[in-house]
């Protein structure tokens, strides 16, 4: 992915967080009040739909009870259903995520590098013989995605500011195919070995307590 590479300037993460954080924060604090949740949140997750080009924000004040605090339209992701197998498929991956690092020079703006492969992405390359299953995989600003979320400037402003401010430990990140708590994930088996089927287990398993019905 050339957003590993391509920069736009030398700022720190903390001028970038001088330069959008009043205004971002200016913008998020409302959803939090709502959800009655204080700002910056001690955890945070952010959840990513593909099908349905959404990306949910859940918080919470402690380790137990997250709530509902807003959602974007992703603006672009590439590929389709399915998780991510190799450099160059231009799959969005699909599993449970860590941010890594804050990029405040990508040349999409601001990004946020995901820590894709994963233990289990690597175990499963590992067995199928994929020495090269992909790398620099990041949310970012901008509408432009090439295995990436692609959010927009506004909304990567926000997502970044937000990030630092609970801090990059405390934040996980869901990537699911569908959204198992209106149907439940399913996958091609002529297509896909049967380890998905665990992944999507898996990601089921996470993804169904954040219900704005609880």
């Amino acid at each position: 992915m050339p957003i590993a590479k391509k920069v736009t300037g030398k700022k720190t993460t903390e001028e970038i967080i001088d330069l959008y954080g009043v205004k971002a924060r200016k913008r998020l604090k409302p959803f939090f009040n709502q959800a009655g949740i204080s700002y910056p949140p001690k955890k945070v997750t952010f959840l990513a739909i593909k099908d349905k080009s959404t990306f949910e924000i859940w918080a919470a004040n402690d380790n137990t009870q997250y709530s509902f605090i807003r959602n974007y339209d992703i603006k672009k992701l590439s590929g389709i259903n399915g998780p991510k197998l190799r450099e160059g498929d231009k799959q969005v991956p699909e599993g449970l995520y860590k941010i890594v690092a804050l990029n405040p020079n990508s040349a999409y703006h601001l990004s946020m590098k995901l820590n894709y492969p994963n233990q289990f992405d690597q175990k499963h390359a590992s067995e199928e013989g994929r020495d090269e299953p992909g790398t620099n995989i990041f949310i970012h600003g901008k509408s432009v995605s090439v295995g990436c979320l692609a959010m927009g400037d506004s909304a990567i402003e926000e997502l970044f500011v937000l990030t630092k401010e609970t801090g990059l430990s405390n934040i996980n990140v869901i990537i699911s195919p569908s959204d198992p708590r209106i149907e439940k994930l399913k996958y091609d088996a002529k297509h896909y070995s049967s380890w998905v089927g665990e992944l999507y287990k898996n990601i089921e398993k996470e993804i169904l307590p954040y219900n704005n019905d609880n």
